[in-house]
């Protein structure tokens, strides 16, 4: 187990093989068809980075994970704290970011490497404890994303047990959303047209509810369904959590200016210790076992609100891109065509604004 990250406590989270090694692991399950090949899907949420820590994901790495049978017709970007600037003000430094992947979408957009307009859409990072400063930051990031650039994650997930906080990708202080600073920079975003990407943990969505019903204007992402945890003191406690968390997401979901990813429940924190396994799980197993997630979701935001995402690589710990998607078409067979097509594509292309399928 390799834990990622530095003194600066930059993104954290954990590998658990490095790149031969996951790719060896995956190659342990046959590769599964792609069900249902035609429907196509728009994936809002992965990460591209080439750091000693986390190793590489470019371009021909997603292109390889997003070949293996599933009609992927556009990807939205999300920070991942990937090519700062090194040099000038340091609250300019994610703009880097944000110029690194708007040129991997320009590769994409050229059409030779596939039809797959990969980051049509670009989620950067900017610290809204800057307060009105932090606008400055987003006009750079807008001007650098070339008409890519969408909004910000400012990744918020903290917890008091040491064993939670190596999985946060940042080091932040409880209740950040709360913070008066905090709230004047976000104020900013809806005036710029820009969308807020909540990465928290279940038990701060309370903060992330009032945060929402404080900002009706500003349009709020909740990533990875919330952040549920499975590790460290919640481990062994996944019923006891699961009736609190779908209580937080019935309410979550009274605010209209949020829309759910759900997601993520690949990566190690969630608890389901894929990754522990001899062989990959199938998509049958994942399927069973992030039914329970999933379908609280669609049914608190409806199909409108919702959009399915990979989360690669994160997710890859627990399985291959293909099996992922399965696994979540497994969830949804019974879905009309309309409900998937929301789910799919519709969601993410209304809330990014990307071309529709």
């Amino acid at each position: 187990m390799t834990e990622i990250g530095d003194s600066k406590g930059e993104y954290r989270g954990l590998i658990h093989r490095d790149d031969s090694g996951l790719k060896q692991w995956l190659g342990k399950r046959p590769p599964e068809a792609a069900l249902e090949p035609q429907l196509p899907i728009i994936d809002p949420h992965h990460h591209l980075w080439d750091t000693p820590q986390r190793g590489s994901y470019f371009l021909p790495d997603l292109l390889a994970d997003i070949g293996g049978g599933h009609n992927i017709v556009a990807t939205v970007f999300l920070e991942c704290q990937s090519m700062y600037r090194r040099h000038g003000p340091p609250e300019m430094a994610p703009v880097g970011e944000v110029e690194f992947v708007n040129g991997i979408a320009a590769m994409s957009a050229s059409g030779n490497y596939g039809p797959c307009r990969v980051a049509e859409g670009i989620i950067g990072y900017a610290d809204l404890r800057l307060g009105a400063r932090v606008r400055e930051v987003l006009e750079a990031e807008i001007a650098a994303g070339g008409g890519r650039f969408r909004g910000i994650r400012q990744g918020v997930s903290w917890d008091a047990d040491p064993s939670v906080g190596k999985f946060a990708s940042r080091n932040v202080p409880g209740h950040l959303v709360r913070d008066e600073r905090f709230r004047e920079g976000f104020a900013q975003l809806a005036k710029l047209g820009l969308s807020f990407e909540s990465w928290q943990y279940h038990p701060q969505l309370t903060d992330a509810i009032d945060l929402a019903r404080a900002f009706p204007d500003a349009t709020i992402i909740l990533d990875h369904v919330g952040g549920v945890l499975g590790v460290g003191p919640y481990s062994g406690r996944r019923s006891e959590i699961l009736g609190a968390w779908r209580n937080d997401i019935r309410e979550m979901a009274k605010c209209p200016n949020v829309n759910v990813k759900l997601g993520g429940i690949g990566m190690t924190s969630f608890g389901f210790a894929f990754h522990e396994r001899e062989v990959p799980p199938s998509s049958e197993e994942l399927a069973a076992a992030w039914r329970q997630y999933v379908e609280p979701c669609i049914e608190a935001f409806g199909v409108e609100r919702c959009m399915f995402e990979s989360n690669f690589p994160p997710d890859k710990q627990s399985c291959g891109y293909t099996e992922l998607w399965n696994a979540f078409k497994r969830i949804t067979a019974a879905a009309s065509a309309a409900e998937k097509t929301a789910l799919y594509s519709g969601t993410a292309a209304r809330v990014y604004r990307l071309m529709v399928p």
